[in-house]
Formats: structure tokens, C-alpha cells, sequence
């Protein structure tokens, strides 16, 4: 896997990431997102505290989070 192939991995990741957090958001799960200062990471706002967490544990932590309400 070359630079190109883990930049594109990373931004399908973060666009992933982002569809989830919009979700979460909707659905008041949490109360707000958004890119992180460092490309590797995704911000979330949960219950009033802002968390830089890695690009997947922020999957993990947002699949969790929807899967309570279905």
C-alpha cells in the first residue's frame, strides 16, 4: 500500500466517520462533531466534553452510540 492508497483509506475513514457523527448528532446522541486539529483523528462532542479520539475508535465509539436506539 502506497502513500496515495492509505491517504484515500484515511479520507473514505473520515467521510465514514462523518455520516456517523451527522446520525448521532440527529438523533441527539451527541452534541457535536467536527474535524480534528490532526489528520488521523475526529472530534466529538458527548455528554459536554469534547474527545480528539483515533478515526476508528470514533467509528467503533459512533456505531456503538446508534446501535443503543435501534
Amino acid at each position: 500500500m502506497n502513500k496515495h492508497d492509505i491517504k484515500e483509506t484515511t479520507l473514505d475513514l473520515r467521510e465514514e466517520v462523518h455520516k456517523l457523527a451527522e446520525a448521532a448528532f440527529h438523533s441527539h446522541l451527541i452534541s457535536g462533531h467536527g474535524d480534528s486539529e490532526y489528520d488521523d483523528e475526529y472530534q466529538i462532542v458527548h455528554e459536554g466534553k469534547p474527545r480528539h479520539m483515533p478515526l476508528v475508535e470514533a467509528r467503533s465509539f459512533l456505531t456503538d452510540l446508534l446501535e443503543q436506539i435501534n
